[in-house]
Formats: C-alpha cells, sequence, structure tokens
C-alpha cells in the first residue's frame, strides 16, 4: 500500500437517469463524443491520469492542482460551448469537484479520505459549476487565472468536519498558457450542427477581412495556438483579418464518435462553419490536404470566396497518382497508425513529425507528436488519412474562376513539390511561389516563413 498527497477530480453527469430513460442510446453516444472530444483532451493537456470511469461518473488524479482546476474550468466552459447548438433538454451537464489531499494507491486505483471529499464537492457543485476545497483554493488562489466564491463551511455525508468550500466563478476567464495568443485577441470558440447531427467545433478571432482557414491534419482549436509549430501563423493571420477556423469530425474539439468521415463531409462541414460564422464573403486558406476542400469550395460557391490561398497542397491524393512507390508508402503510414498511434511512446507518431517537419527542433517535434495523440484516435486518424490518399479533385481545378495563389516547398517530403506546380498550372490564372526548405508546415525560424508572409499578406491585400 502506498500513500501519496495528489489532486484529485471527481465528475460525474446532471440528471443521467433521465436523459438514459429519454433516450438510451443518444445519450450513450452523446457523452461518449463528450469524452473523446473534450474532456479526455483536457485531461491529457493538463497531465492527469484517468483512475477509472463509472457510468456517468469520472475519477481523475493530477500531480498539480493549479492543473486540475485548470482542466476542469476549461472543460465545463468547453461543454457550454458544444451544449449552445442541442436542446436544452438534451443537454449533458457535468458537475465537478476538486480537493488536494492524501491518498492510497493500490494497483492503479486509488482510495481514502482524499477521494471521498473530492466526490462529496462534486455534489455540492451546480450543474455546470466546479467546487473546491479550502486545501485547493490555498495553493490555486493566485495560479489558476479564475475567480472564486465562498460558500462557506459544509457539513457532508460520512465526513466528520465540516468543509470549506470554493466555487469557480467560470464567467471571470482562465488565463492563457505562456503561449497563447494575446488577450486582446481572444478567439471564441462556438458549435455549429452539420447535416448529420455532428458537432463541428470553430473559433473566430481579430477584427478585419474575413478568413476562413479550411481544416487540414490535424488540428486543434485550442492547442494550436500553444503550439510553436502552428502559433506563428495563426497570430500573423488573425493581427490583419477576422480568422475563421475549426476542427475537421473525427479529431480536435469536433465530435470523434462519428459514422462517415469522406470528402464530402469535409466540404460540406466547411459550409456549416462559413454559414454558422456569419460571413458572406471571404478569402479562403487551405492547407496540405485542406487545399482539395478548399478547391471544392471554391467550385461550389464561387460568389462566396474572394481569394483562394493554397500551401502545400495536392489535388490527388497518394493513391490516385499511378505511382507505385507512394500507393505502398500510403499502406505502410496507415499500418503505423494501426499500430502505435496511440500509445505513449512517440515512436510511430516521430515518422509522422520527421516527414512534416525533417528540420523542426526537438521541442517543435515533441509538440507535434503530442499534439496528434491528443487531437485524435487511431481509428480516426486512419479514416481520416485514408480520404486524403483517395482525393482527386483534378477535374475541378479548371473551373476554379477565384484568384488563386499557390505555394509549395521545393524539399516537401509530404507533398511533393510537383503536386503543387500541377495544381497551380490546372487553374487558370494561378500564381505559383516556389519557396526554398524542407519542411511541409512552414516554422517562424527558417527562410521560407518570410516569403510566405510577405506573398500571402501582398496577394489578399489586393483589390
Amino acid at each position: 500500500m502506498q500513500r501519496r498527497l495528489a489532486a484529485i477530480l471527481a465528475a460525474d453527469v446532471v440528471g443521467y437517469s433521465r436523459l438514459m430513460e429519454r433516450d438510451e442510446a443518444g445519450t450513450l453516444a452523446a457523452l461518449k463524443a463528450h469524452r473523446r472530444a473534450l474532456i479526455d483532451p483536457r485531461i491529457a493537456a493538463h497531465g492527469g491520469r484517468m483512475v477509472k470511469l463509472m457510468g456517468d461518473g469520472a475519477l481523475v488524479e493530477f500531480a498539480s492542482v493549479v492543473e486540475a482546476v485548470q482542466c476542469a474550468a476549461e472543460s465545463q466552459r468547453d461543454m457550454a460551448a458544444r451544449n449552445a447548438a442541442v436542446a436544452e433538454e438534451r443537454r449533458i451537464l457535468c458537475r465537478i469537484g476538486v480537493h488536494l489531499g492524501d491518498i492510497i494507491v493500490e494497483g492503479d486505483d486509488i482510495y481514502g479520505e482524499g477521494v471521498n471529499i473530492a466526490a462529496r464537492l462534486q455534489g455540492l457543485a451546480a450543474p455546470g459549476r466546479i467546487c473546491i476545497s479550502r486545501q485547493a483554493f490555498d495553493q490555486v488562489e493566485s495560479k489558476s487565472g479564475v475567480g472564486f466564491d465562498d460558500l462557506g463551511e459544509q457539513q457532508v455525508k460520512n465526513i466528520v468536519k465540516p468543509i470549506r468550500v470554493y466555487q469557480i466563478r467560470l464567467d471571470g476567464g482562465v488565463a492563457p498558457p505562456p503561449a497563447a495568443a494575446p488577450a486582446a485577441i481572444r478567439q471564441d470558440i462556438r458549435y455549429c450542427a452539420a447535416a448529420d447531427r455532428v458537432q463541428i467545433a470553430y473559433a473566430a478571432i481579430g477584427d478585419g477581412p474575413p478568413l476562413v482557414k479550411t481544416a487540414n491534419w490535424l488540428n486543434h482549436l485550442e492547442y494550436d495556438w500553444e503550439s510553436p509549430v502552428w502559433r506563428h501563423l495563426l497570430q500573423a493571420l488573425a493581427a490583419a483579418h477576422r480568422l475563421i477556423r475549426y476542427d475537421a469530425r473525427g479529431n480536435g474539439l469536433s465530435d470523434w464518435d462519428v459514422d462517415d468521415i469522406s470528402f464530402d463531409t469535409f466540404v460540406r462541414d466547411l459550409e456549416c462553419v462559413v454559414d454558422a460564422a456569419g460571413v458572406a464573403r471571404f478569402d479562403l486558406l487551405g492547407i496540405s490536404q485542406g487545399c482539395a476542400v478548399a478547391v471544392a469550395y471554391a467550385v461550389r460557391h464561387p460568389e462566396r470566396v474572394r481569394r483562394l490561398v493554397l500551401y502545400g497542397g495536392f489535388a490527388r491524393g497518394r493513391r490516385r497518382r499511378g505511382s507505385r512507390k507512394e500507393t505502398e508508402q500510403a499502406e505502410a503510414l496507415l499500418t503505423l497508425m494501426r499500430l502505435g498511434w496511440g500509445q505513449e511512446n512517440p515512436a510511430f507518431r516521430q515518422v509522422f513529425t520527421s516527414l512534416f517537419m525533417p528540420e523542426a527542433t526537438a521541442k517543435q517535434m515533441q509538440w507535434f507528436n503530442d499534439l496528434q495523440r491528443i487531437t485524435c484516435s487511431p481509428e480516426n486518424a486512419v479514416r481520416i488519412r485514408t480520404v486524403a490518399d483517395d482525393i482527386d479533385v483534378s477535374d475541378l481545378l479548371p473551373r476554379v474562376t477565384t484568384p488563386t495563389l499557390v505555394l509549395h516547398c521545393r524539399g516537401d517530403a509530404v507533398q511533393p513539390f510537383e503536386e503543387g506546380r500541377r495544381m497551380a498550372a490546372m487553374i487558370q490564372g494561378a500564381r505559383f511561389v516556389a519557396l526554398e526548405g524542407r519542411n511541409h508546415l512552414i516554422l517562424e525560424d527558417e527562410p521560407a516563413w518570410g516569403r510566405f508572409l510577405d506573398e500571402v499578406r501582398g496577394f489578399l491585400a489586393g483589390g
């Protein structure tokens, strides 16, 4: 038997029995989707360990109570945003309790008064709210970036002494991580329902002419802001535009448990996001596989797209290029995903990271390794990659009438330079810019970044 001090988070679903009685299959599916799309990634991002799931409840251990509280606050905010598009009687609301205390560890399970107090705090919390103990409050009061309401001492079942309880004031804001976007342009995350009722998470940030970025491999609306791989691009774009982006179905903050992952649903999801964001005419940015989605949208809705920017893209997926070598490579990468994508050991994901950013620093590679695991399940990674490998929008390219800029790195190991050049050649009047570099995702400290930014800014500034 082992004892240790730990931060314990206990959570349960409000009115679970009522929801199950009303729609058992739908409730189970929704709860699973919430866990996979919101809760599990939050826990992983804050270094938590899921101890056990108990029907409608969960018990999570953290080494840091600050991380536990921030995880709880961010999760409740995510749930509130996600529920905005759901009928009130079908909404899944959670109550959360957080305590810092002594626990007993036996195998993978934990017991003791620390666990019991966390569970009692959860029971005191109102739907969609969080209660924490005085022990937790003393550690996080000036560190968590949230406000608190003192609920006084509460006598709870099977605990001899009263517990001083504090409720987190969720409208007080969660402090952004050190590398997040500046507070002046904090992003606004919302959800829209696709035609098949899949919840798609999207975000708008910044002021200026609207610029919509299509989803690509792989995104997470919040973690991308912290990432040394993405944040320089997102901040640069949001500084001059109202940047609208979204997580594709099957990854990030969008629903993970979905029946249909296909190229057509990717295009229809973009249509859903644009309509929900309320932009009538906008510039459209596609990166990597997002280029094909952007092309398809521009052909379907030429009146809405003012200018089209395509970077690192392709019209034909690996299995559509007539190359036996590329087809074999596509199958090999899918096999790697099936075998080891979800493992803690990043060796399998490192293959993808090395292809995407061969010149990245160790820190940048570690970020991308972790980002891939957090934002997508192994099953969905295979499904999304399979769709990408089968894309072919070659017949749509000559039908693009929107002014178009195509950029591609000469040494790109993920999508060959020739594919970018071919795409530009098939779009009438498209301008093609060859960038010097080997990274598929342009990093801030490489020469290609400055050229990329100058070209995109100049092109979008045109009438």
